[in-house]
């Protein structure tokens, strides 16, 4: 039976187009969850496959594609070029992510198409002649454009673990491109908000603003130039979107309008395969593995860090203020250690092993009071170095204080299919609609630039401080938070996870985990529990303003600097559970924005 949901319209339409069964069971949330205090308490059930993603368009895509026969990582290709479509502030075929696979026959692999600095990319390009950093380059326009890898990436991950075609897959996509979708009103919201930025665009200003006009709830949004590139891609593959017509299209536009990227750029560029990072833990006599990203993601190895550091301590919830004193004190030295050494381990070393290696953990477990908040220069970076045989190096200067950090663009979604192969991927354009610039190809351009070091000991715009090793190198791959990530429980698929949200992905994931493993919560409630947040930089712990007041205040008796924002919440985890006794779908969407699950 079908849930109530918000953008009834929309759903109807493609129910329609799509012959659903009534038997499937769709559950969305509110656009505004303060408006909905009332979150759903269960996760939706499927008996077979499950998609989970933040738009419910995307979703019904993925499904779409598992009925015709396609596997997980089919349906998560379809999300994603879907998403391209129904969710431009993220969604996308002009920026790049992440997909982790776990095949039910136990392959994993982790597919990378990071965007790169193009080939004119130095560590200097952002500074200017008097050497300060200008920062709004590095964000808005076409000098903030790093190559795009999603179309390459889709390819890989189809063709490496998919059953069928790329033109296949593609078919909802350039559906709702061409034929259009109604614009629910989040959509509506986000668009107005944007518009400074989108209007300074000609191709943003006619696509998304309607030359001034503005879309409303309810409005059909139509893409034809989106619609034609998807075309051309199922046709011609990647290598149209790198080297054919969309190629020379987007690298002509970027001449004339003084944006970096070349042909040579774009004819270049490689998805890459990844084992991904793995680590053991028992917990409450269940043995665990963490399954999750590797450099150039930052969030596999902070969080691993972040799970070694806490394995002897006693968590009780996460409405405990001991127990969030004990994980905030472990994201902070993750965090450090991050703006320390990580990088792109295809131009710098990092020490990746040291780094989640338990021994490192220990010395870095024993920096902590169990009863009071460390200083910033107490957490300062340890010596991961000392146990592997590569080192790291961050530059050692002291950082300048980086302001509040804010939300990116990215958007996560989780599928798992009757057989049990699962896929989770993260992908994004950094912040809300990149750079602004929708190309004459007709998709948005990421502004991952600003991702590199773009000037040492300065924060990004989301306040992070980042290593030397991210400096920005032509065909470098900027360090991204981006942690899709699963767990087995006793060697069996448990958990398919993955946040948008910048530095604040790797601790809802992290949470979310916690959650599920350590209090054997139930999925949903998982999803809905508070969150908060420390990134060592600045120096704060950020909560969602669901906390407790008498837990704040004994977190800032215990000398935690507590930012609780109003509005504000973190993250937004779209993941799929499999029921240890029924071996059912549980699919938990985040109802802090409008996440949807669908499964039958």
């Amino acid at each position: 039976m079908f849930a109530m949901r918000r953008r009834f319209f929309a759903v109807l339409i493609t129910l329609l187009l799509l012959g659903l069964p009534a038997a499937a069971q769709v559950a969305t949330q509110a656009t505004t969850p303060i408006e909905q205090p009332n979150w759903p308490a269960q996760a939706v059930r499927g008996s077979k496959v499950m998609v989970v993603s933040d738009e419910e368009l995307a979703s019904q895509a993925g499904i779409e594609i598992l009925k015709k026969g396609g596997n997980a990582v089919d349906a998560a290709v379809a999300v994603g070029f879907a998403l391209a479509v129904v969710q431009p502030a993220a969604g996308n075929i002009g920026g790049g992510g992440f997909m982790l696979v776990r095949m039910a026959d136990g392959r994993t692999g982790l597919v990378d198409y990071r965007e790169t600095s193009p080939g004119k990319g130095s560590r200097e390009m952002y500074i200017r002649a008097d050497g300060t950093l200008d920062s709004r380059a590095a964000l808005e326009g076409y000098r903030a454009v790093a190559i795009p890898g999603t179309a390459a990436g889709m390819e890989l991950a189809l063709r490496t673990y998919g059953t069928m075609k790329l033109a296949e897959v593609l078919v909802p996509a350039i559906r709702l491109a061409e034929q259009g979708f109604p614009v629910d009103e989040q959509l509506a919201r986000s668009l107005r908000s944007s518009r400074p930025l989108l209007q300074r665009f000609s191709g943003s200003y006619r696509t998304f603003l309607k030359n001034a006009e503005l879309y409303n709830a309810g409005d059909i949004l139509r893409q034809p130039e989106l619609a034609a590139t998807l075309r051309r891609i199922a046709q011609g593959g990647a290598a149209e979107f790198y080297r054919g017509q969309t190629a020379r299209e987007l690298a002509d536009e970027m001449a004339r309008m003084g944006g970096h990227v070349s042909l040579e750029d774009l004819a270049g560029y490689q998805a890459k395969l990844r084992e991904p990072l793995r680590s053991k833990y028992n917990i409450n006599g269940v043995e665990w593995e963490v399954i999750t990203t590797v450099p150039p993601s930052s969030g596999g190895v902070a969080m691993i860090e972040a799970l070694n550091i806490l394995q002897p301590f006693e968590l009780k919830s996460l409405s405990d203020a001991q127990t969030i004193h004990w994980i905030a004190e472990a994201m902070r030295r993750a965090f450090a250690d991050r703006a320390a050494f990580l990088g792109d381990t295809d131009f710098a070393r990092v020490p990746v092993r040291g780094l989640t290696d338990p021994r490192y953990a220990a010395e870095r477990r024993a920096t902590i009071d169990p009863l009071r908040a460390s200083t910033s220069e107490q957490i300062r970076a340890g010596n991961p170095a000392a146990y592997e045989t590569s080192a790291g190096g961050g530059s050692g200067e002291s950082p300048t204080a980086p302001e509040p950090l804010r939300d990116g663009q990215t958007t996560h979604y989780s599928v798992v299919d009757a057989a049990g192969n699962a896929a989770a991927n993260t992908y994004t354009i950094n912040t809300g609609y990149g750079g602004g610039v929708t190309s004459t190809t007709g998709f948005l351009l990421n502004n991952t630039m600003d991702d590199f070091t773009t000037q040492p000991g300065k924060p990004n715009v989301f306040g992070l401080l980042q290593s030397e090793a991210n400096t920005i190198a032509p065909g470098k791959r900027a360090l991204s938070s981006m942690t899709p990530t699963m767990l087995l429980r006793d060697g069996k698929l448990s958990f398919v996870t993955g946040s948008p949200g910048g530095p604040t992905i790797i601790s809802a994931v992290l949470l979310t985990m916690i959650n599920w493993m350590y209090f054997g919560m139930e999925p949903q409630g998982a999803i809905n529990a508070p969150r908060f947040h420390h990134q060592w930089m600045p120096d704060e712990l950020v909560t969602e303003h669901t906390l407790a007041a008498e837990v704040q205040a004994e977190l800032e008796r215990r000398g935690h600097k507590v930012r609780s924002v109003p509005w504000r919440w973190l993250g937004q985890v779209e993941a799929i559970a499999i029921d240890p006794k029924t071996g059912e779908r549980l699919g938990a969407a985040d109802p802090r924005r409008s996440g949807v699950a669908i499964g039958y």
